[in-house]
């Protein structure tokens, strides 16, 4: 399993006909922390005439507002486009001030479509993989082999405990997890204690 965030919180601004975009992009896990985002947007344009968002989230959770822009215009256009990106658990607020000439149903969709993408080309997006976090414990004699072969496997040491014994916690895909307990089996054999004990995104 597998999705795709955003690398990093970023804002840009377009102009149409004189009238301002301003896009903000931020990553959010929940519907309450996108709620309170846009609500920082709002207070910060609190002057602007539309304040229009979309959220979508990779629990499910998905939403937009077209802040008084005619129907499907500004915010259901910038969900569109997070859609057909891939891109979830991020919130779009986009602050347009008026500039004096109306752009019509066309040309709002693509300004606010353009100034959202804009936003996200600039933040940039990473793919989170599903992993396996690992518990390993094992004498110390065998520390340098067990991280050498972690190394080759390009998994991630979270953390080493060093007591009596030495305890790597490993970040390992899940469709690597039972390669590397068979590769440690059969070089340590029963020398190495290995533990699944959760799963994160990384």
């Amino acid at each position: 399993m597998s999705y795709i965030r955003i690398e990093k919180n970023e804002t840009c601004e377009i102009t149409e006909k004189k009238s301002r975009f301003i896009a903000y992009l931020a990553y959010v896990t929940t519907e309450e922390d996108a709620q309170n985002f846009v609500s920082q947007i709002k207070k910060k344009h609190y002057d602007a005439r539309h304040n229009v968002y979309a959220y979508i989230l990779n629990s499910g959770g998905k939403k937009y507002s077209d802040d008084g822009e005619p129907s499907k215009t500004a915010g259901y256009p910038i969900l569109e486009m997070l859609e057909n990106e891939g891109v979830t658990d991020v919130v779009c607020v986009v602050t347009r001030y008026f500039g004096g000439t109306l752009l019509g149903t066309g040309g709002l969709i693509r300004a606010y479509t353009k100034s959202a993408k804009d936003c996200l080309e600039k933040a940039g997006v990473k793919k989170m993989i599903l992993c396996d976090v690992l518990s390993l414990t094992f004498d110390y004699a065998y520390l340098s082999k067990i991280e050498h072969m972690l190394k080759t496997e390009n998994l991630v040491t979270k953390d080493k405990t060093f007591l009596e014994n030495v305890t790597l916690t490993v970040v390992s895909p899940k469709d690597k997890t039972g390669a590397l307990r068979e590769n440690i089996l059969n070089e340590f054999a029963g020398a190495v204690n290995f533990a699944v004990t959760g799963e994160i995104y990384n």
